[in-house]
């Protein structure tokens, strides 16, 4: 059985073989498995950490394209539903000529959308010692319940619960919904990786959005690294930044959900790791890498690095 199990949507990403156009201009595109926690999936896969997927993809070419994809870079797939109600949910995703995205979204609805809280195997979810979700199954029911169901299933059994807001504005009926939305998950996590950008677009006060079951802030901020904010032992709340790479950057898609991977493999070695700022740091710089060397490439996936590539990485640092 996995030792983290990601939660939510698997999709695929059309990604622009040229940056700096616009959806509109581009001519070809680079077709790329995607979804926030999908991608988280086999980065830890990468990373060597037994990691397990629950989702639901339609039954068509792309969603057997996901679950191939998934099962050749070793994750756990028991748990992946096929619909015979949707298609496979699809992002065409422009690259600005910075690598910085713009995104459509193609899911009305999707089959991840579909995913209900009946199909949430509770004895999967029982075993894992982390359970990682993201804000986008948090839009709407039936996955939104069967989401919440799955968090609370897993917080019982005593899984550290990873989360990220991860923004996408088009997809919310408004600003004000989005927020309301990713609160909702938000106050369930123990470990919050938010962005720069998001972390402003919740208000960007640490200590208004800390909860008592919060015990780990993690803010990335691009090519500058990353802030986190913990609560030791001292029940103070604690502010400390680690330093990032600067890459050629080709395309920032999945940068985060590499940061992730990176992140919860290092939670997972070291599970005490909050109450020691030492080892923490040294987990967020092997992340920090981890999210620089996904930008190298297009595509979030095929861009994820191993253990390997991040220790030849690192020691060029």
């Amino acid at each position: 059985m996995p030792d983290i199990i990601t939660f939510g949507e698997a999709l695929i990403d059309f990604v622009p073989t040229t940056n700096g156009v616009s959806l509109s201009d581009a001519t070809t595109f680079i077709k790329a498995a995607g979804g926030a926690p999908a991608n988280v999936a086999v980065g830890l896969a990468r990373l060597g950490v037994s990691c397990g997927f629950m989702g639901q993809v339609g039954d068509d070419a792309f969603g057997h394209f996901l679950a191939r994809t998934l099962h050749e870079n070793n994750v756990d797939t028991t748990e992946l539903k096929f619909s015979p109600q949707a298609h496979t949910a699809l992002a065409f995703v422009s690259l600005k000529a910075d690598g910085e995205r713009d995104f459509m979204f193609y899911r009305h609805p999707s089959a991840d959308m579909l995913y209900s809280p009946y199909q949430v195997n509770e004895e999967y979810v029982h075993r894992a010692q982390m359970f990682h979700f993201g804000s986008i199954s948090l839009i709407g029911d039936p996955i939104r319940r069967a989401t919440l169901f799955a968090v609370e299933t897993a917080k019982k059994a005593g899984a550290v619960i990873s989360y990220d807001p991860n923004l996408r504005l088009p997809l919310w009926r408004n600003a004000e919904s989005a927020r309301e939305g990713i609160m909702l998950g938000w106050k369930h996590a123990n470990v919050i990786k938010v962005s720069d950008d998001e972390f402003d677009f919740l208000g960007g006060d640490a200590e208004k959005l800390w909860h008592d079951d919060l015990q780990l802030l993690i803010i990335t901020r691009g090519k500058e690294g990353c802030t986190f904010f913990r609560l030791p032992k001292s029940h103070r709340l604690r502010k400390s930044g680690v330093s990032g790479f600067k890459v050629e950057s080709v395309d920032s898609t999945g940068a985060g959900d590499g940061f992730v991977a990176g992140l919860l493999s290092g939670l997972l070695t070291h599970p005490h790791a909050v109450d020691d700022e030492e080892t923490l740091r040294a987990i967020c710089r092997r992340a920090n890498a981890v999210g620089a060397i996904t930008t190298t490439k297009r595509g979030a996936i095929p861009s994820l690095p191993t253990s390997q590539e991040v220790d030849h990485f690192l020691k060029s640092y």
